[in-house]
């Protein structure tokens, strides 16, 4: 039976084509993930460790930023702990913000990863941590280096001036060195600016004082004797651990970054192999049709069903260990191709080698081979039930629908328990309700495909007619094949189907969500500008006093971050320019009014308003930031702003109680004379001095920030997806062969009675058409239903949401399965129209 099962594998070796193909693509995608992220684990764990090799202990604080209360690290702490025995050295470090101009003035780097530190170079003149290239570290006021990848794309070189922004105005410095590091900053795509250590500690401390320090220990000296020796000499803000422990808990978090890229990527691999799932068992079923004489003599001869089913199995094993191979191979091209898109994208990954561990091996050939023999093995369980008398009977038997009633009604009822899943998940909404959504999506799309044998006859039905009239006797033979086997056309549109119910459901909700966001913004924002930190730190005062001398500006109002404590209880507040803020944001007054706000009065949002019992006119006892305690009144409630805090109180209310010398103002919003034009952009980036750290946004600008996430989203979803699309197809087109090959003596029968191989052909689209449409129409309407039951359990959270049915989209993705009908058919319809129409007739 091993022998014969594998000379039906080389005797149907173009059969068999599509489902290695079909295999190959899902392990491809298993393996490419597990490799992919082994290897970038690898690597930035190397990375980690490297990074710490010569690090005995590191101390840390959280001095710097709005901490004043953390002193930091001062120089005498450090000489205590030079002085311990086994110490050979003690580098202190402090670190902040700063941004890189490149020559047109625009920021290099993403904003959020550019940084700046301090060059601490030892008594042979260097630091460590980095390896110059050109130049060297600067060693006084007005000089820095650069990070090799920032100095070329800014086109810097030794001598250059360069104009750097940290937290206040942009400063100009001369170049004095490019190095290359390890920093993940600069790994992540953003930059590094090295300062001498007394400019570092002005821009980021306070003269004399660092951040952290780390300790190298000498010769034979013991890490963890020096961590207890150095702790008790340690303020108490301050923790301290081995090199070696600090390096262990980085690599922790970079393994748990990255097991959700690992998660996201699988399950796009798991929905491709489901989708595969549906062509190996039609390939299968069809195989075992086409052999039933084959199998009945096998029978009759003597073969068991247990043989027979055997044998069946057999050539699923054999099949899938081929494709697991051509796939694996495949996943290590697909791994190598992923990190190069990091690279191009903007990450920069740590060299290393490709990580091919015996999970990532195991993993995929087990995937490939399981898989195929599971879909294999309904075929081959119906194979082992041919009866010797089969042999008699006809290959072709017509599948009644009469067989099909058990499983409609399965199908039924499994469908109908996960619809009410969907909508009570709608209903309940919130995490809970999208795990019932979830579940009952499940069930509905498992019933779905149960079902569409029998959705198949009545909704093909319905186009027909057009067909018919359209394209003649070509539409009315290819509507009548498409329903003459109800299993193979079902199991060839549920592939189809499951892939468009999921990009429908995902469109549907980002479409959805992205106008939400978009009405959010426009209903709320009043402002012509947005001027906020490209690094998402707070601005400096400076920068409100700069824009209230610019050209043009006709109103301007900080969002000034601040909080209160009222009863106990924690609220967030906005400090914002009395008078202004009405200009510059759509506020509507519920009672009272805003212009108490020049009065030290505070507005309060509705909703907080009625959950506490408040009312204008009360007055509240409330404790401020820097813990001292007063009574604020009420003058006005307001319906809320999604981009206001609960509370708006007057920015001079802000600054009397704020718990830091520098406000944590997170943007400042401007109204100008005329509205947005290029004269008032101009006007607003001069008077912040050209400051490439500056992000100054239109309206526009804004509406894109927000939906931006939304749209790079779906991007990678519908990319993601696209491997279980092209299985999908390779299923209508392995469909298709076989139909072709099945009906080899009705072809031969149709064109000796005068049917042209111009109308073979186009009876073959046009049923590849109709099968992938009726599949694209099912997957349509489920998704938009589950587009909706996700909308709804995130509803609650989104002000304004209403959903939206992106008709035009709906309408590309009905338009693309027609084209993949007619693009599977074109092999199956050319094969059609060649066969001999005497050699036809004759075959059995």
């Amino acid at each position: 039976m091993f022998r014969t099962a594998l000379r039906n594998v080389l005797a149907h070796k173009a059969r068999l084509l599509m489902t290695v193909l079909a295999v190959m693509l899902g392990v491809a995608f298993v393996s490419g993930t597990l490799v992919f992220t082994d290897t970038l684990g690898n690597a930035f764990r190397n990375q980690s460790a490297k990074s710490y090799d010569d690090v005995a202990v590191a101390v840390e604080t959280y001095a710097g930023g709005r901490d004043e209360k953390t002193p930091g690290l001062d120089e005498a702490t450090l000489e205590k702990i030079r002085a311990v025995d086994g110490v050979a050295s003690v580098t202190g470090r402090v670190n902040g913000f700063a941004g890189v101009a490149d020559p047109d003035g625009k920021l290099i780097g993403n904003g959020w990863s550019n940084t700046g530190a301090n060059f601490a170079p030892g008594k042979d003149g260097k630091d460590g941590a980095y390896d110059f290239t050109q130049g060297s570290g600067p060693v006084k006021n007005g000089q820095i280096a650069l990070d090799k990848d920032t100095a070329s794309k800014g086109k810097y070189r030794v001598g250059d001036p360069v104009r750097v922004a940290t937290n206040g105005p942009v400063k100009e410095y001369t170049l004095s060195g490019v190095f290359t590091t390890e920093d993940g900053a600069v790994n992540a795509g953003g930059s590094l600016v090295l300062f001498d250590t007394a400019t570092a500690q002005k821009l980021y401390l306070k003269p004399g004082v660092f951040q952290n320090a780390t300790v190298a220990a000498a010769a034979g000296a013991s890490d963890s004797k020096l961590l207890d020796a150095i702790t008790p000499l340690l303020p108490k803000e301050a923790t301290a651990q081995t090199g070696k422990a600090l390096a262990d808990e980085q690599a922790e978090q970079i393994e748990s970054g990255l097991s959700s890229l690992n998660a996201m990527l699988l399950a796009f691999a798991g929905i491709a192999l489901f989708v595969g799932i549906f062509l190996i068992a039609n390939t299968f079923t069809m195989l075992v049709a086409q052999r039933t004489r084959e199998l009945a003599l096998m029978r009759a001869i003597g073969a068991t069903r247990r043989q027979v089913k055997r044998s069946v199995l057999i050539e699923a094993a054999v099949v899938g260990t081929l494709a697991s191979v051509i796939g694996f191979a495949l996943g290590l091209g697909l791994a190598t191709g992923l990190r190069s898109a990091m690279g191009l994208l903007g990450g920069k990954i740590p060299a290393g080698p490709l990580i091919v561990s015996p999970t990532a091996v195991l993993s995929a050939f087990a995937v490939g081979i399981v898989i195929t023999i599971l879909a294999a093995w309904l075929p081959a369980r119906r194979a082992a039930k041919i009866a010797p008398v089969a042999a008699m009977s006809s290959v072709h038997a017509t599948a009644s629908v009469k067989s099909l009633v058990v499983r409609n009604s399965i199908g039924g009822f499994i469908a109908l328990l996960g619809a009410v899943g969907i909508v009570g998940g709608a209903a309940t909404g919130g995490t809970n309700g999208r795990y019932l959504v979830a579940a009952g999506a499940f069930g509905a799309l498992i019933g779905i495909i149960i079902l569409i044998p029998l959705l198949s006859r009545p909704v093909i039905a319905l186009v027909r007619p057009a067909i018919s009239k359209l394209f003649g006797v070509s539409g009315k033979l290819a509507s009548q094949n498409a329903v003459r086997n109800p299993r193979r056309t079902g199991a060839t549109a549920s592939a189809l189907a499951i892939g468009l119910t999921l990009v429908t459901g995902i469109s549907v909700l980002g479409v959805t969500l992205g106008q939400a966001i978009d009405k959010m913004t426009t209903d709320n924002i009043k402002a012509d500008y947005m001027v906020s930190m490209a690094s998402g730190d707070s601005l400096d005062k400076s920068a409100l006093t700069a824009l209230s001398k610019a050209d043009g500006v006709s109103a301007l109002s900080p969002q000034q971050a601040s909080s209160l404590q009222v009863d106990g209880e924690y609220h967030s507040a906005s400090g914002v320019t009395p008078g202004d803020v009405e200009k510059v944001f759509s506020l509507d007054t519920v009672s009272g009014s805003l212009a108490t706000l020049k009065d030290g009065q505070v507005a309060v949002g509705s909703k907080t308003a009625k959950s506490n019992g408040w009312k204008t006119g009360d007055t509240l006892p409330v404790q401020f930031d820097d813990e001292k305690k007063g009574k604020v009144t009420i003058g006005a409630l307001y319906k809320e702003n999604e981009f206001l805090s609960p509370f708006v109180i007057p920015k001079e209310l802000a600054d009397r109680h704020s718990a830091s010398s520098r406000p944590e103002i997170r943007e400042i919003w401007i109204k100008t004379d005329g509205g947005a034009s290029q004269a008032n952009e101009q006007s607003i980036v001069d008077a912040l001095g050209d400051n490439p750290a500056m992000s100054v946004m239109d309206r526009q600008d804004i509406r894109d920030m927000f939906g931006g996430f939304i749209n790079t989203a779906l991007n990678i979803m519908y990319g993601l997806l696209a491997m279980a699309l092209l299985i999908a197809v390779l299923g209508v087109v392995n469909t298709l062969a076989m139909s072709v090959f099945e009906r080899q003596q009705e072809i031969g029968m149709l064109r000796a009675i005068g049917l042209d191989r111009g109308r073979v052909k186009r009876m073959i689209r046009l049923e590849a058409v109709v099968i992938s449409v009726f599949g694209a129409v099912i997957g349509v309407g489920l998704g938009v239903f589950l587009g909706w039951a996700i909308g709804q359990t995130l509803a609650a959270d989104i002000p304004g949401y209403a959903l939206v049915i992106p008709w035009d989209r709906l309408a590309i993705f009905l338009a693309l399965a027609g084209l993949v009908g007619v693009l599977a058919s074109l092999w199956p319809a050319r094969s059609a129209a060649k066969l001999n129409m005497l050699t036809a007739i004759k075959t059995e």
